[in-house]
């Protein structure tokens, strides 16, 4: 667990939590009660990629710029190390009742990552791309993986920072239609990465997407169209923010025009 864990990585989504937190009212203390959501997260985010890496799934030999989790302790080990942290995720987003987030909050936080991790999200997207991978066509259809796949668990992190520093019902909406936008405009670039990044950077092998036949953005509508969608929901997830009464926005534009930008 702690192999991949601590590997590294960008911290997208925890950052997402802290950032969103601090957003509401301008206030580092609310990002410091957001941490036990962030923690948890990082620790489902993991997993997933844990599990992506296997033989079964993507079959992947490296990961943040180490060996793949399965590649060093086997399969099953592997498989157990997913499970044990996608399991602690909760216990440690509980956690949170010690910082001060009220009980509905953390409920509420609990009961999002069930979902947006689970059946309906996260997991549900990675079976849409498994039984797609030789059949997804259209542009809908890939879109529904990614904004499930990827969105729903970059949407759920700024929910949970917002629920940490108890935003409104209007600024937990503006925090889901950021980050499903960023979310999808993530996964876009990825695509456009394994094409043009370099495998230093990237800490993975580049084009396997093209090795794994797999339908892609650039595949789909070529790279300059992808580069342009990933531009358009760039600034209206950044218009959402700004819209929402939020006392300090900035953290989380800047954040969302760095990754615009991303080469790795």
């Amino acid at each position: 667990m702690d192999y991949s864990l601590l590997a590294g990585g960008k911290r997208l989504r925890p950052i997402l939590v802290l950032a969103a937190a601090e957003a509401v009212k301008g206030d580092e203390q609310s990002a410091a009660k957001s941490m036990p959501f962030a923690c948890a997260v990082e620790m489902i985010h993991t997993y997933s990629l844990i599990h992506d890496d296997l033989p079964a799934m993507d079959n992947d030999d490296y990961r943040r710029g180490i060996l793949t989790n399965h590649k060093v302790f086997g399969d099953a080990m592997a498989i157990l190390a997913g499970d044990g942290l996608l399991t602690h995720a909760f216990h440690v987003a509980t956690d949170a009742l010690k910082h001060g987030v009220p009980p509905e909050r953390v409920l509420s936080v609990v009961t999002e990552l069930s979902k947006y991790a689970g059946l309906s999200g996260m997991v549900g997207g990675q079976v849409d791309d498994m039984l797609g991978e030789q059949g997804v066509t259209s542009l809908e259809q890939l879109e529904n993986i990614h904004l499930h796949k990827t969105s729903d668990l970059i949407a759920f992190s700024l929910r949970a920072g917002g629920h940490a520093a108890e935003a409104s019902e209007k600024q937990l909406e503006a925090f889901g239609l950021f980050g499903r936008n960023v979310g999808l405009a993530f996964q876009i670039q990825d695509d456009i990465l394994d094409l043009t990044g370099s495998a230093d950077k990237l800490g993975k092998p580049v084009k396997s997407d093209e090795r794994q036949e797999k339908v892609t953005y650039p595949f789909l509508i070529g790279l300059d169209e992808s580069r342009k969608r990933v531009a358009e929901l760039t600034k209206e997830a950044n218009e959402a923010l700004m819209k929402a009464g939020l006392a300090k926005p900035d953290r989380l534009i800047e954040i969302s025009d760095y990754l615009l930008k991303r080469d790795h």
